[in-house]
């Protein structure tokens, strides 16, 4: 074996005084002639350069490392940044001695210093004349007549340059970190269906979680407007290209010259997208600067892409660059010190055991973090609340490791913290709960929007931890009289009585006379329903709060149980669109719900009013309703139907973003209340036809008012308009499938110019609306579809006639 080896590097030699030439000749054109080599060598810079001499080609030694990665890097730029290496998701790592050679059969081969093969080019037909090293930095294999049969631009890893393109099915994949290029979590993908996303994976597999951004430039049957590839063009130019040959740029940005600076798109280890530049004249310390990049902030990915760009119990932070750094609370440390952004482990033990052993305050502190939150862990919700009391409350609560407080609410939440980001814009309180036994641990500390001030502006943002000491004898004082209470009414009621306990906990129970005295008498009216009547008043919490209460009509009068149980399962619902349960009042035959006070009213008042919303604010609007839903069909404890959908039941909050009120009363309402006099629940227009047949009420009755809903939302017009002069156009469903069936939607938007600059988008939600409103239910999508739908994650199919069995055509 020695022998062989000993001859074959002898060969190489000589052979090597024949091909100086060949090395030499490459320098001016790029090309590279077959049975040309270069050799993994520690110190040996050798490498094949394009003709400007900005690529080269070669191995790159990877840093403390003696491996060796087959890649091409700019040869100009200190840093030598890499653009692209060899066997993409699973690089090529080669020990020291290998070579890598120009073959007219394989294409590129890699081999060990042994001839094991480690990865070839696969060229699948024609033989290989040369291979040359474009100034674009793109490796071509090409046949005698100038064809190629192979290049580094249709083998993607994780950077694109321009005159690369990325066709459907095609993807890059992030690095693991800086400096290993093994697969990341990472990808950017062009879908099949025209649409551009960033998600992530769940390694070692490659299921694909929810995007965290989408292009939206997904098309149907009937449209051009789908997207065809990603193109990063000579110009600085980063764009879809649509089947209609619009582009869809990922960035309004400024352009940056590719003939004064270095370009490329690079989809970075922590997620981040980006356009960089670095300018090709330079001579002293310049590093690469970013023009954009997606998404704005990689810190607020949601919950359902998959675990942030953070692990567990970290906190993400924005930097100024838009990229994340993460790092552990004080009184944690990382699980894997050489991985910044891996999971974070507490420093201590924290379980229910040990707490009844040992007295909470002897194992506990606080630490207190301004504007943190780990947004998917919460497991209770406190309101209205104190920001004492929530800090308190999860001292003495042996689940909770973090409690935040903001705007009178407390969460509750327990490891593992998934998520965890800083923003600015949160106001809130983060109170985390430290083993002292490990207080003086060197651990990472967050930095904060203080760092910097004085230690003694610090510790006037932390009142909360100096009050809980001088406070805790009384503290504990109050739990156990609590705790013998609550035995006490455990032994005295019966199992019934434990779903209160729970609502109250949960809920404010209030007095008929103190709601009397919070809206003056019931003296400001601001609407009146199938459920009742809904008046403005203020509750005395803090400074005074704002709310809206409502009397309910003819309430259910089987139990006072059942009662409480359904307005135990509304207050349990925590979503950003959906309207917040502050409390009630049941009392004699008064039932009453109060609930927070949203500034910008109703749906219909905004939609039918003077001044038409703009289309943006609109598809967003559709959007908030939608997941607002998903959520009570799929996604809390108890399926909630709304059963009433209406512009009337969907409120606005102060950045008019869509809560839904009035869910989960249908069951609260005896059987002959509603708007149509009869026993259907819901308002004519938007009521389901399987309620005029006797049929079974699922979910899809909720959806089938959605669809008209969205209907309005994109026409600004009222489901039923008798008062338009027009016959055909007075029932909204009829005449927009209509329009859409003659291929006029814009008469549905009345022309709108920022409507029809989204033309696939506006054809896409009205496919959607239609497909919501079909008669039969079965054909009818979950709201979970419905929401994929309008996101442009899944394709819309053409629908059928919504009503078949009343209409003819």
């Amino acid at each position: 074996m020695e022998m062989a080896f000993t001859v074959r590097l002898l060969l190489l030699l000589i052979s090597s005084f024949f091909v100086v030439p060949i090395f030499v000749f490459s320098q001016t054109d790029g090309k590279v002639a077959v049975g040309a080599f270069l050799s993994a060598t520690a110190g040996n810079n050798s490498s094949w350069l394009s003709p400007s001499g900005d690529f080269a080609f070669g191995f790159r030694q990877l840093e403390n490392k003696d491996l060796f990665l087959l890649s091409i890097w700019y040869a100009k730029i200190p840093d030598r940044t890499i653009v692209w290496y060899a066997n993409g998701d699973t690089p090529a790592l080669a020990p020291q001695g290998s070579l890598v050679n120009l073959t007219a059969n394989d294409g590129i081969v890699l081999t060990s210093p042994q001839g094991e093969e480690f990865w070839k080019s696969e060229t699948s037909v024609g033989v290989v004349a040369f291979g040359v090293l474009n100034d674009t930095g793109n490796f071509v294999l090409e046949d005698g007549n100038s064809e190629s049969l192979w290049e580094t631009f249709k083998n993607l890893t994780h950077t694109m340059l321009p005159g690369q393109d990325i066709e459907k099915g095609g993807k890059l994949s992030s690095q693991q970190s800086e400096t290993n290029y093994s697969k990341g979590r990472f990808q950017l993908r062009m879908q099949d269906d025209g649409n551009l996303v960033l998600n992530t994976i769940n390694l070692p597999t490659d299921f694909a979680n929810p995007s965290y951004y989408a292009s939206k430039t997904t098309g149907d049957l009937n449209s051009s407007t789908a997207g065809t590839k990603l193109e990063f063009n000579s110009s600085g130019y980063v764009y879809v290209l649509r089947e209609n040959g619009e582009k869809f740029n990922l960035k309004e940005a400024e352009t940056v010259s590719a003939r004064s600076y270095y370009l490329r798109a690079t989809l970075n280890f922590d997620g981040v997208f980006a356009l960089y530049y670095y300018p090709k004249s330079s001579t002293g310390n310049v590093s690469w600067s970013v023009v954009w990049s997606l998404p704005d902030n990689i810190c607020s990915m949601g919950v359902d892409s998959g675990l942030g760009v953070c692990g567990y119990n970290s906190i993400c932070t924005l930097k100024a660059d838009k990229r994340p750094t993460c790092e552990c609370p004080r009184g944690y440390s990382l699980l894997d010190q050489n991985d910044p952004y891996g999971n974070c482990k507490p420093n201590f033990v924290q379980n229910c055991d040990a707490d009844e052993l040992n007295s909470t305050k002897d194992q506990y502190e606080v630490q207190v973090l301004k504007n943190t939150d780990w947004p998917t862990s919460d497991y209770m919700q406190l309101y209205p609340f104190t920001a004492d009391g929530c800090n308190a409350s999860c001292f003495e609560d042996c689940m909770c490791a973090v409690a935040i407080y903001r705007v009178e609410t407390c969460w509750k939440k327990k490891l593992p913290l998934s998520n965890g980001r800083v923003d600015s814009a949160l106001n809130s309180l983060a109170f985390i709960k430290v083993g002292k036994r490990n207080a003086t641990l060197q651990v990472p500390h967050l930095p904060s929007p203080d760092d910097g001030k004085k230690k003694k502006k610090l510790n006037t943002l932390m009142p909360v931890e100096s009050t809980l000491l001088v406070t805790s004898g009384f503290v504990n004082f109050l739990l156990i009289a609590a705790v013998c209470l609550g035995f006490f009414f455990i032994f005295r009621k019966n199992h019934e009585r434990c779903t209160q306990n729970d609502l109250d906990i949960n809920l404010h129970s209030f007095s008929f006379q103190e709601l009397q005295e919070a809206t003056n008498r019931f003296e400001e009216e601001l609407g009146r329903g199938s459920f009742g009547v809904v008046y403005k008043g203020k509750i005395e919490i803090g400074s005074g709060v704002e709310v809206t209460v409502k009397k309910l009509n003819s309430v259910i009068q089987d139990s006072e149980k059942e009662f409480k149980t359904e307005v135990n399962v509304i207050g349990r619902t925590h979503h950003k669109n959906l309207v917040h349960l502050v409390g009630y009042c049941d009392e004699a035959q008064q039932r009453l719900l109060v609930y927070e006070f949203l500034s910008n009213g109703t749906l219909a008042s905004f939609l039918f009013g003077d001044t038409k919303p703009s289309w943006r604010q609109r598809i967003e609007i559709a959007y908030g309703v939608a997941q607002g839903l998903l959520y009570l069909h799929e996604q809390c404890s108890t399926q909630i139907i709304h059963c009433d959908i209406k512009p009337q039941n969907i409120l606005l909050d102060d950045y008019h973003n869509a809560r839904i009120s009035d869910f989960g009363l249908a069951k609260l309402l005896m059987m002959n209340q509603s708007k149509t006099h009869t026993v259907i629940r819901g308002t004519k227009g938007y009521v389901a036809p399987e309620w005029f047949r006797n049929m079974h009420i699922t979910t899809k009755v909720d959806v089938y008012s959605f669809g008209v809903l969205l209907l309005e939302i994109i026409c600004c017009r009222r489901s039923i308009d008798m008062e338009n002069n027009s016959d055909e156009r007075a029932i909204l469903t009829d005449w927009v499938y209509d329009c859409y069936r003659e291929g006029v939607l814009e008469c549905v938007v009345d022309n709108e110019v920022e409507a029809l600059n989204e033309k696939s988008k506006l054809e896409r939600f009205v496919m959607v609306a239609l497909w919501c409103i079909q008669e039969d239910p079965s054909l009818r999508p979950t709201m979970r579809t419905v929401v994929r739908m309008l996101e442009g994650v899944v394709e819309v199919r053409i629908p059928p006639c919504p009503s078949p069995y009343s209409r003819i055509g």
